[in-house]
This record gives structure tokens, sequence and C-alpha cells, in this order.
């Protein structure tokens, strides 16, 4: 890697730390979570916030969102809501007779989907071609999103009333799945000392113009070919898994490769290593499997599938010809 490259690399790794630094001003607790939310931007994917009411996704989620210094809007996702509260409408002008598109809050560069389980499948959907094609069409007409475009979603794992599990079709658009538990002890302490001060916001230390740059980096980012064929190989033994009924898919070996590249940013390489492949590969690729009946009821078997992949797949680098 040239002097120039690995500069602009260190330069981005600075800028990523400093979202940090800031996130975690507001938000108490491990950056885990945090982590894999830059991931998820700097691929251009989607984040699935999971946990159990109260432990702050949502704080975590805006106070990221803020960091980043662009458009955020938030979605309170209830049953009674309609994919035209998250698309927009044509409206009518009683003055002049004419339609005018008044614009949906999923024009954004960040959207905050608040519970997104507990909007019926038609409202979910109306997130499907978004988060896909990064537009929305309406009565036939396509609009595009604004530029970077990432939808942060949180749902509650264990409250199943009055909720609709996400369609695999939507839960396949989410890059990164992070399951946040119960914080620890001393950051549990320290969030209640903080509490007693003045609520704080987190500022704004990035740009549009500066997202858009990060992104374009992350994405070329180096991947030796026998990295490729390493993670085509952990997706296939999922498919081959006696307690899978379908396994990780192409898109899922993907978005693997992708957020390995924006794992390597964060850490300051030029390059992807087995070892990212690896840590990503749970986040990325567990909460896409379909289990079998006998074995769906575990909530830790898709992640156990994973690990499984990558305890026996070996990552071998080819010998390349004299």
């Amino acid at each position: 890697m040239d002097t120039e490259a690995n500069e602009r690399i260190q330069g981005a790794r600075a800028r990523l730390d400093a979202v940090c630094d800031e996130v975690s001003r507001v938000y108490i607790g491990t950056n885990v979570a945090l982590e894999r939310m830059l991931i998820a931007l700097l691929a251009r994917g989607h984040v699935l916030l999971e946990g159990v009411p109260g432990i702050a996704k949502t704080t975590l989620a805006k106070a990221f969102a803020d960091a980043l210094g662009v458009t955020v809007r938030r979605i309170q996702f209830t049953p009674d809501l309609l994919p035209s509260d998250i698309t927009g409408t044509y409206v009518l002008s009683p003055k002049d007779g004419t339609f005018s598109f008044r614009r949906g809050p999923v024009f954004a560069n960040v959207v905050l989907a608040d519970e997104l389980n507990r909007a019926p499948p038609k409202t979910q959907a109306a997130l499907l071609e978004a988060m896909q094609e990064q537009q929305v069409t309406i009565e036939g007409d396509g609009f595009a999103l604004p530029r970077p475009f990432i939808v942060v979603a949180t749902q509650n794992p264990i409250d199943l009333e009055g909720t609709y599990p996400l369609p695999e079709a939507q839960i396949d658009r989410f890059l990164v799945h992070v399951a946040m538990g119960y914080p620890k002890r001393e950051h549990e302490v320290a969030m209640l000392r903080a509490h007693e001060a003045n609520a704080s916001e987190a500022r704004p230390v990035l740009d549009e113009q500066a997202l858009l740059e990060l992104q374009g980096l992350a994405r070329g980012i180096h991947v030796e070919a026998d990295l490729y064929d390493y993670a085509v190989g952990l997706s296939e033994h999922t498919r081959s898994d006696p307690r899978v009924l379908l396994g990780a898919s192409p898109r899922a070996t993907l978005g693997l490769v992708q957020a390995s590249k924006a794992m390597a940013l964060l850490r300051g390489r030029g390059y992807v290593t087995p070892d990212d492949l690896r840590a990503l590969a749970p986040a990325v690729l567990a909460h896409r499997l379909i289990l079998r009946d006998d074995v769906a009821g575990d909530p830790t078997a898709r992640e156990e599938v994973v690990r499984s992949a990558v305890a026996r797949v070996s990552y071998r680098k080819a010998v390349q010809p004299v």
C-alpha cells in the first residue's frame, strides 16, 4: 500500500474513533454494538438491534445518528401505522386543485425504526424497497432516497403479544444483527450517576460528504482471492448443517465480505484478514438462517451453527505459481 493510501485510511480511522468517543458520552456500555453499527454504515447496509426493553437501544441509535451529522428521522412502529406514514403520499392542494408529493420520514440519511416488529407486514414491507433499492415508489412514481442511507431498527425478542415477526425477505436486508443484553454492573452504575447530571446529546463530528468518502474508502479495501473462497466456504457449511432448513444465501456471503472490509477500515488496515470474516460471521450470517422445526425454538441455535462453520472451515492460502 502506498503512503498516500495509508494516510487516508489512518485519517478515516481517526474520524471513526471520534464518532465512537462522541457516542460514548451519551451511551454507556460496551462498544460492540456501536462498532457493528459503524460497520453496517460503512458497508452501506442496515442494522437490527434486538434486546429486552430498557437497555438503551433507542438511546444508542439516536446518539449514533446525531454524531454522524446527517438528517435523522425516527419512526415509532405501531399496529395502526400505514405504509404511507413511512414513505409519504400525494396530497391535494385545495387552492389550485393539484396534487403534490409530501415526503415521509423515510427520506432521511438515518432512519430510526423503533420496535419494527409491532407494525403489520404490509407496513414493514414499505421499508423493503427503501432498504434494498434506496428508493420508494408512490403511485407508480419512483423517488430516490438521500445518500448515505441506513435503517437502524430495534425490536424486542420476548414480547410476542401484538407483534408481527419480520418476514425472511426483510430480515435478509439487514446486513448486521446485534443482540444487546443487560449492561455490565459497572456500566449500569455509571449510567445511574450520569442520569443525575444534565442529559447530554451527541454532537455531530461528521457530515454527509465525509460519510460518502468513508464508504468509498471501505469499498476499496483489498481482499485476497483466497478470502473470497473462505467466505463462500463459511456460507456453504451453514447450508449443509443438519439443523438448518435454509442456509446463508449468496447475498449473505456478499454482506460478510463487505462488512469485513468495513471492519478493516475501522482497524486502520487497507486489507481484510481471515479474522475479520470470523469475527463478523455470527452477526452477518446467523439471523438469516432458517432452522428446522425441532431446533427453531432455541435462541442460540443460529449462532451455534455459524460458530460451528467458523470452527470447521479452515482458511488455506493458495500457493502462488512461480
